[in-house]
């Protein structure tokens, strides 16, 4: 089975590297934590700036995710308030809220065709206990000053016709989006404002060179007075210091077939969708009346075949009417996450400015990523001291990714038994 996004668009094709080039910045990572970096450059007229990736361009979990956009971090909000404290946590919070903006500004400014559907997202209540969803309401309005609507379990089942929720709450600033067309996009915007992208040229290493860096590939190096590692889930044996910080995490999608006028059957409404459980669904229709459907995170990097059996059972155990829809469409792969639950902006001993572990919930905090690293670079503005607090703690490898899983694991059934109970 194949990638949906992969097999829904038309790829330009960037060269590999080849010999020395020169430049003022080098970004290692063309997902979409090093290209809103770039694009953040060259919007800002540093235009002398090097991408590269060692395949293609969104080849991770950048180009291949759930495709919703909304504010936030992978870390709970109620976590961030209190690690941070109410005004740093309101800082790093609005910068996500802007980004959302932001994004949806260059959707229009560069002519993004990437499929997108601005109406919102929903947070639908596996659990029948109001207060999940109460509480979350009101630590958003009070300490953040966002506005998320209720909505009762008799007006969500006209849209959501299942008995698995328990009302949700609405998040009008959200969207959902083809995430692959829209990375592309910003490539695209990048070179058409001066940046240079080489695919299939991974780092090899980063090195100094008195006042500079160098970057090491297969067919060639770059010399950059900065360098950004932007990574993800893929790099090894580039920059230890950062990559020892994360945790290379497996996610899974499917796609099914078009549905027709089956789709109001079990979705009559156009937002995204996610629920209350730590180990959450999250799916959204598509234009063309699929269903995308994600879920599971694990440390196995599964295939196509194993996913689409396991996300199947979980689709039917909320719209058991779709039990024989087929799935056209399997995929998965490696997203980079934190201890934490935080992204990892900044810029580490070695002088290498690193954007770093996402989470599974990037497409906000990766444009934000972007814009303070280019913020810092061309202006020499500081990075967020909030950042600061989620520097980058160990993960420990294997034994992380084991703890990983059992955590997971535990609040599975956490959330079973809640469910159950409930």
């Amino acid at each position: 089975m194949q990638n949906f996004y992969e097999a829904t668009v038309t790829r330009p094709t960037y060269p590999s590297l080849t010999g020395p080039v020169d430049a003022q910045v080098c970004i290692v990572g063309g997902g979409l934590a090093g290209l809103s970096t770039a694009l953040g450059l060259v919007e800002r007229g540093v235009r002398d700036v090097v991408v590269l990736d060692g395949e293609r361009v969104g080849f991770g979990a950048s180009g291949r995710n759930g495709g919703f956009v909304f504010g936030g971090y992978s870390l709970d909000n109620a976590d961030l308030l209190r690690t941070l404290g109410r005004d740093e946590a309101r800082r790093l919070y609005r910068l996500t809220v802007d980004a959302v903006d932001l994004i949806r500004t260059r959707i229009a400014r560069y002519g993004i065709a990437c499929d997108i559907v601005d109406r919102g997202a929903l947070l639908a209540n596996w659990f029948d206990d109001p207060a999940r969803l109460d509480g979350a309401r009101q630590l958003m309005q009070r300490e953040f000053g966002v506005e998320w609507e209720p909505v009762d379990a008799a007006a969500l089942r006209t849209r959501l016709k299942t008995a698995r929720y328990h009302g949700g709450l609405f998040e009008p600033n959200a969207f959902h989006f083809h995430p692959l067309k829209y990375v592309l996009g910003v490539a695209d915007a990048a070179t058409r404002g001066g940046a240079r992208i080489f695919e299939r040229s991974a780092a090899r290493a980063i090195r100094r060179d008195g006042a500079a860096f160098v970057v090491d590939t297969a067919g060639g190096t770059v010399r950059a007075k900065d360098v950004v590692f932007a990574g993800g889930g893929y790099a090894r044996g580039v920059a230890p210091r950062i990559e020892r910080a994360v945790l290379p995490i497996a996610t899974y999608v499917i796609a099914t077939e078009p549905l027709g006028a089956r789709l109001a059957d079990a979705i009559d409404a156009p937002y995204a969708i996610y629920d209350t459980r730590f180990a959450f669904d999250y799916y959204r229709p598509l234009v063309d009346t699929r269903i995308l459907w994600g879920g599971r995170i694990s440390v196995l990097d599964r295939g196509p075949e194993a996913i689409a059996r396991l996300l199947r059972r979980d689709l039917v155990r909320v719209y058991p009417q779709l039990a024989d829809v087929k799935i056209e469409y399997a995929w998965g792969g490696l997203m980079s996450y934190a201890r934490h639950k935080m992204p990892q902006i900044g810029r580490d001993a070695d002088g290498v400015w690193h954007a770093i572990a996402f989470g599974g919930h990037g497409m906000a905090p990766t444009t934000v990523a972007g814009e303070v690293l280019a913020a810092a670079l061309a202006e020499r503005k500081p990075v967020p001291d909030g950042f600061a607090a989620f520097g980058l703690t160990r993960t420990f490898g294997l034994a992380g990714l084991a703890a990983a899983q059992l955590t997971y694991t535990a609040y599975q059934a956490r959330d079973a038994l809640a469910g159950y109970r409930g």
